[in-house]
């Protein structure tokens, strides 16, 4: 997989988050540097952590599943895609209620934006993906996208939150639909 359709997976990935780092910079508008830092960093290796684990489960059952790859990369992208558009059109704009300052929550919420990883990582073991730089890649988009996140939620406010994940959605069924038309075409 080139590094383009990488780069295009990993925004459509970091989404959740920067939707989510958006909430909480409007929710602690005086956060520092290193604390937005420290959240950042929790999304990003939760993000790239996760698509790997989901690659090495996908790798334990891709050799009966080859045939299909690309229907179940198409499947699972899209499935996320429109998952991630539904949930963006419900959330109202004031939804900042989540309280970030205790850690197990910050880890809950780690881990709940990041399942969507966990999918297109077991979609990547039906592909040609070299998986540690996929995962570092999409670790490292997440990291700035959630720091970039959290700046703009102390000063642009929640308008821009539920948009965003609406965005990501349509970027993962784009991109499912690219590897679809790429093995189809190929064949």
């Amino acid at each position: 997989m080139d590094y383009f359709t990488l780069l295009v997976i990993g925004l459509g990935l970091s989404f959740d988050t920067f939707a989510v780092s958006i909430s909480y910079g409007v929710v602690r508008n005086g956060i520092l540097f290193r604390q937005a830092a420290r959240v950042a960093i929790i999304f990003a290796v939760f993000q790239g952590g996760l698509t790997i684990g989901g690659y090495f489960l996908g790798s334990i059952i891709s050799n009966e599943l080859k045939a299909a790859n690309h229907w179940i990369a198409l499947g699972l992208l899209s499935f996320l895609g429109v998952k991630m558009i539904i949930e963006g059109l419900k959330k109202s704009k004031d939804d900042t209620s989540t309280n970030y300052k205790s850690t197990i929550v910050l880890l809950t919420v780690a881990l709940a934006t990041s399942i969507d990883a966990f999918a297109v990582g077991i979609s990547f073991a039906f592909l040609e993906v070299r998986i540690w730089e996929a995962g570092i890649l999409i670790a490292v988009i997440t990291f700035l996208s959630s720091m970039a996140a959290i700046r703009i939620g102390k000063s642009a406010g929640a308008r821009l939150g539920n948009k965003v994940e609406i965005i990501g959605g349509i970027l993962l069924i784009a991109t499912g639909l690219k590897i679809f038309l790429e093995h189809i075409l190929a064949s």
